[in-house]
């Protein structure tokens, strides 16, 4: 199937949800990036900031860019002027950079909190406490051009549905007591960003609004990460 099926069989596949599809656009070269934007798709992940200024100007601008990797303070900077949607906010500190940045731009730009749901160490992420006293710091009281949109995770990399139900379904109930205890009037609080190429089912049925999908619609890696 070309990237363009692929496309359109997402589309398919979540029609009637509230969920949407971000393609996973690293390591693949911007042609084929250009494939699915001609089959529809605008919402594109990134999850290294010197790969996405590269592809950025050669691509449309409508693109919707979200850098999903693990975001370095110092590298806010190089995205600030047209990225959309950070989905990997996991430190005050970060959260901070992105609002410093975003002002001398004269932008808002959306933001995830990701918070640690797997097993494995090597994946980021906050826990709740730290979520929570985040939240509580005046200065995120404060900030004017950032806009907390909802949270973020990854799962345990596993075949093993019941962990990954278990997983989502912690992701999802951090949701809701964010939006209970600090997003009650705020409808921009509506993000849950977790399933990615293998568990994306699974991830719609536990409340996901937001898939990461990169094999399942470019095929394996284009070249070397």
């Amino acid at each position: 199937m070309s990237i363009a099926d692929n496309i359109r069989a997402f589309q398919q596949e979540l029609a009637g949800t509230r969920c949407r599809l971000v393609a996973v656009s690293k390591t693949h070269p911007v042609e084929l990036i250009q494939e699915a934007y001609d089959a529809g798709q605008r919402l594109f992940g990134e999850n290294r900031v010197q790969e996405l200024t590269a592809k950025q100007p050669e691509l449309p601008a409508d693109i919707e860019w979200h850098l999903i990797g693990h975001l370095q303070t110092n590298k806010v900077k190089y995205i600030a002027p047209f990225v959309h949607t950070i989905q990997s906010i996991d430190s005050l500190k970060l959260l901070l950079e992105v609002e410093r940045q975003a002002a001398k731009h004269q932008r808002q730009i959306r933001v995830l909190l990701q918070f640690h749901i797997a097993d494995e160490e090597t994946k980021f992420g906050l826990s709740w406490e730290e979520a929570e006293t985040m939240l509580r710091d005046a200065a995120v009281q404060q900030l004017q051009h950032v806009r907390i949109a909802g949270v973020m995770g990854i799962a345990t990399n596993t075949d093993d549905e019941s962990k990954l139900r278990q997983e989502f379904g912690t992701l999802r109930g951090y949701f809701e007591r964010l939006k209970a205890e600090f997003f009650n009037n705020n409808q921009e609080f509506s993000e849950i960003s977790m399933g990615m190429s293998g568990d994306f089912r699974l991830a719609i049925e536990e409340g996901s609004t937001l898939i990461r999908v990169g094999s399942a619609i470019f095929g394996s890696r284009a070249y070397p990460a």
